[in-house]
């Protein structure tokens, strides 16, 4: 468990890192945009793109900070639908999952 707890924190540092660098990418975008059109479109885009990136990795970091909570208050190995213990495999695989593979697989 104590190492699963160090992947996790260790995963938290980098995702923080992550929506830091897409936040300052954005800020830079602050100008005006291109006088060319397809230039404008290209930017657009690419803004479309990094809000999706933040959007995943914030979903991503609120999902790491939930499983440190639960490994915290000792219920980081349980599902928390069915409470049934999960697989070290797919802890392994997906340290940030608190669900077992059933009750992940119903959602």
């Amino acid at each position: 468990m104590a190492d699963r707890k160090g992947v996790l924190e260790g995963l938290q540092v980098d995702l923080i890192e992550r929506i830091e660098r897409y936040r300052a990418h954005k800020e830079q975008r602050g100008g005006p945009l291109d006088k060319d059109m397809e230039e404008q479109a290209i930017e657009l885009q690419n803004d479309e793109v990094v809000d999706a990136l933040e959007r995943e990795a914030e979903e991503e970091l609120r999902q790491v900070m939930h499983a440190l909570a639960r490994i915290d208050a000792g219920e980081g190995d349980v599902c928390e639908v069915c409470e049934e213990p999960i697989a070290p495999e797919r802890l392994g695989a997906v340290p940030f999952t608190t669900l077992c593979r059933h009750c992940a697989e119903l959602r």
